[in-house]
């Protein structure tokens, strides 16, 4: 029970920082939500579901014919800490420079706008390449092929809870998210990014 708990904080740790960093999805999400509320927020996160589970899946086979290379938890460890040092300075600037305004009004309904967004962002598919990758590859080597149901459900109910939120936070007030409290959060979170880079690191260190 303690390891699936220490693992699930790594897991939601991990995965806040991609599910809350600012990018096309989020501010499609908030310009739903001044309009539609937390509804639209749902459908987002459906839509992006659609495309995250089949890549969790193929990523999940893909770890199972991999394990078989002796280096190929060392590299994936390398590769993801790096990973994260990167999204974690590249989420602290834009985070910091981001004053772009987020309510334009969108072209294509929720749930549409959740898979293009989702199979067409870059940051989202290399997130999944790389950290998603260890995380589901740490999951299965203590759980088999169950680490691939239990990384998914740890990490989309967080998808979600933040999606339904901020358009609901969006429906109520535009300024909100904006606020000097959701930087400081996401500060906080891309130096927790830089810690579990280092414990990656640590883990395959001779």
């Amino acid at each position: 029970m303690a390891q699936i708990v220490e693992f699930a904080i790594i897991v939601i740790v991990i995965s806040a920082s991609g599910v809350m960093s600012p990018g096309p999805l989020f501010a499609a999400n908030i310009s739903y939500g001044l309009r539609e509320g937390a509804k639209s927020g749902i459908k987002m996160a459906i839509g992006h579901t659609i495309v995250e589970l089949p890549l969790v899946i193929l990523l999940g086979i893909g770890v199972f014919s991999l394990e078989t290379f002796p280096e190929f938890r060392t590299a994936l460890s390398v590769v993801g800490a790096i990973t994260l040092f990167i999204f974690a300075l590249v989420q602290i600037k834009t985070v910091l420079q981001n004053n772009k305004d987020v309510t334009s009004s969108p072209k294509h309904g929720p749930l549409h706008a959740g898979i293009v967004l989702s199979a067409l962002n870059p940051f989202f598919v290399i997130w999944w390449l790389t950290i998603g990758f260890k995380l589901i590859s740490d999951a299965m080597l203590i759980w088999a092929f169950s680490g691939i149901v239990i990384v998914f459900f740890l990490h989309i109910w967080m998808d979600f809870a933040w999606l339904g939120g901020i358009s609901f936070l969006a429906s109520k007030s535009s300024k909100i998210l904006s606020s000097r409290n959701y930087k400081i959060i996401m500060v906080g979170l891309s130096l927790l990014l830089v810690y579990f880079g280092i414990t990656f690191l640590a883990d395959v260190a001779p």
